[in-house]
């Protein structure tokens, strides 16, 4: 693969590099960030980092890079898009072609977000020289897995500490300075099958569901509407899926069910997971609830980097969705989530960025990036 003389080639490289998340059905055998993970090694190399590659799980890594400055102890500043993408399945056009229609390019990840990435790789490139000099230390990460569990940013910010994070999503240049955090609260009954004719000689599981339901439903229900933020409005939760039983005369010997919940900052802390587990199985003993919970996002809009975003034009913002950047700011480092394109293309069937939109992106960056 010959090097990308523009940002366009380049989102096209990143595009045409299968990454696709391998949890679910990711619709495709090009699954994992091991390649996409050599790609941005040997770009970053090429413009002067310093690169390790760190692997996270088996064959999945985060790449990791820094421009040493001209002196020790500068502030660092990160820049963390994420390598992963989700599924193909279902979409309408070729996902890997990077194609050029339209004044778009389109495939999978091109907004979400090989294409935020791309502008801040190429904002790089053009300031490679510079960056020694800032006041700043310059770091960038790819992340893996940033679709499902998030396991390259928890180990990232278990493993440095920077003074400021930038999370490449689709913001339309908006600084997301806050946003609510997230469980997928999944739940599972059992019972004991039997002929339904004799519903007595069993346990269903179902029922057993239906009264765990019932709780979310009513209490938990009211508990999230009573929480509410000036700029993300209120928790939410919403039962998501629910599937038990084989057959209407058998009676059910499981039932599972999963709860989207969304926390405002003031709602959320870590012990919310044991207390609705406890709740519920005050209703049902043998309920079984599991949980990953990513924090909420909330970082100062006065921060001295966020005035200087504004100065690039870009205005502080709420979002209702998470990234990577609360596992940063949920270990004291202040995080925002910011990229060009529209989170309204993330995860879409045609999936697509406005090249004028990642042009964009790049003079926004470099602005950024001189700042520092």
């Amino acid at each position: 693969m010959s090097a990308p003389r523009t940002v366009v080639e380049l989102l096209q490289d990143l595009v045409r590099i299968p990454s696709v998340n391998p949890h679910g059905d990711p619709g495709t055998d090009g699954v994992g960030e091991a390649k996409i993970a050599a790609y941005l090694a040997d770009f970053l190399r090429g413009i002067g980092a310093e690169v390790e590659v760190r692997e996270v799980l088996p064959d999945r890594h985060n790449v990791v890079a820094r421009w040493p400055g001209d002196r020790p102890g500068k502030p660092r500043v990160l820049l963390a898009p994420h390598t992963d993408t989700v599924s193909v399945g279902g979409m309408s056009i070729d996902p890997f072609s990077g194609e050029i229609r339209d004044g778009k390019i389109w495939g999978r990840g091109a907004s979400d977000t090989k294409g935020p990435m791309a502008s801040m790789l190429w904002a790089l490139k053009e300031a490679r020289e510079k960056l020694p000099g800032l006041a700043h230390e310059i770091w960038f990460a790819g992340l893996m897995s940033e679709e499902a569990d998030q396991h390259g940013s928890r180990a990232l910010a278990a493993q440095e500490q920077f003074d400021f994070v930038i999370a490449a999503e689709p913001t339309d240049l908006e600084v997301v300075h806050t946003h609510k955090g997230s469980a997928f609260f999944n739940l599972r009954t059992t019972g004991l099958a039997g002929h339904a004719s004799r519903p007595e000689l069993g346990s269903n599981a179902i029922g057993k569901m239906l009264d765990v339901l019932a709780v979310i439903r009513t209490e938990f229900a009211a508990e999230f509407a009573a929480q509410k933020d000036p700029v993300l409005g209120q928790s939410t939760l919403s039962i998501g899926t629910i599937r038990g039983g084989t057959k209407t005369n058998i009676i059910p010997d499981y039932c599972e069910a999963s709860v989207d919940m969304r926390f405002v900052p003031a709602h959320y802390d870590p012990s919310l997971m044991d207390r609705y587990r406890e709740r519920l199985q005050q209703v049902c003993p043998d309920v079984e609830v599991s949980a990953t919970p990513a924090p909420p996002l909330y970082t100062d809009p006065t921060h001295p980097l966020i005035v200087k975003l504004g100065e690039c034009g870009a205005k502080p913002v709420g979002a209702p969705w998470f990234c990577d950047a609360c596992f940063f700011a949920e270990r004291g480092m202040p995080a925002v989530a910011l990229g060009p394109g529209t989170i309204r293309q993330a995860h879409t069937k045609d999936e697509h960025i406005a090249i004028a939109d990642l042009e964009k992106g790049v003079e926004f960056f470099r602005k950024f990036i001189a700042k520092l």
